[in-house]
């Protein structure tokens, strides 16, 4: 039988101005953004309705203003148009949003862990010290080569792995500027410095990974009602310690999304939504299998 999935976007699909249309129209959209107000304790809904696009762009404030949005949506999808998911993912980030949607997380548990996550990863690496890049169309079979040959007894690693043509890297700003200029000589179509204050999911986020582990283990988290494929084992997640293990092992390990959307496909997921702003995870979806489609939020 046909399954539907649901895909939680993470860092980078942030806008001022995302999820207004949808609490003007939604009475259940504005009350998940007053809900996340109350469990911050500022207004988080501001941010995302107004900006300033500066202060939406510090990690501390993305990461609990994209699991506003991408819960509001949910909510609109599960209440008002009667769309229930068999199976979720959430790309980085997005992992927390898909277990509030799965019931493991308490959203407020959810927005005050991603705040501090956010706070725990910016602080890991002073500013400048590391670096993100997208490698574009390099043979996959090429990139631990380049990895290891720009290493120099610096980190860079695969960040990630989003689709066959993108790969993300991350590490110190000179290795990942060596393994820009080494993917390229590879055959690598584009190397694109990528525009973040911290290199995550990388061996360098450890300290965040530390810091990080007595908040989730102090969090309740309930077995899931319907299973998460989650990022660092591309693997299928219901119970609550399994959820919670694997936010803990997200931080400093690659994301495996495109092991995950496989995953996904192979469980039976023929219909596909994006949870949250943006259409990044679509693109994504599109060129690890052309024959998948993500359905438009009407």
């Amino acid at each position: 039988m046909a399954k539907t999935a649901f895909l939680f976007p993470g860092q980078g699909s942030q806008f001022a101005g995302m999820g207004k249309a949808m609490a003007d129209e939604y009475p259940i959209a504005k009350a998940a953004f007053e809900e996340a107000d109350d469990a911050l304790g500022f207004s988080i809904s501001k941010l995302c309705f107004e900006g300033p696009e500066d202060e939406l762009k510090k990690t501390e404030n993305t990461q609990p203003a994209l699991v506003a949005v991408s819960t509001a949506h949910c909510r609109v999808l599960m209440a008002e148009k009667g769309i229930v998911p068999d199976i979720v993912a959430g790309h980085s980030l997005g992992e927390y949003s898909a277990l509030v949607a799965s019931g493991s997380l308490e959203f407020g548990d959810a927005l005050r862990l991603v705040r501090k996550r956010g706070q725990y990863m910016q602080e890991a690496v002073p500013l400048g010290v590391g670096a993100m890049a997208a490698i574009l169309k390099m043979p996959l079979d090429a990139l631990d080569s380049v990895l290891a040959e720009a290493g120099q007894g610096e980190i860079v690693t695969a960040a990630n792995l989003n689709s066959p043509d993108q790969i993300v890297i991350a590490g110190h700003a000179a290795a990942v500027g060596r393994a820009m200029e080494l993917a390229k000589a590879a055959g690598a179509k584009r190397c694109i410095p990528l525009p973040v204050s911290a290199p995550f999911h990388c061996p360098l986020m450890s300290p965040a990974q530390q810091r990080l582990k007595a908040d989730l283990d102090a969090t309740v988290f309930h077995d899931l009602k319907f299973p998460l494929v989650n990022n660092y084992a591309a693997q299928l997640v219901a119970t609550g310690a399994e959820a919670r293990q694997g936010l803990y092992e997200q931080i400093p390990n690659p994301v495996q999304w495109i092991a995950s959307m496989r995953l996904i496909i192979a469980e039976g997921a023929e219909t596909f939504y994006e949870a949250g702003p943006g259409n990044v995870l679509a693109g994504l979806l599109r060129n690890i299998d052309s024959a998948r489609a993500v359905t438009p939020f009407a």
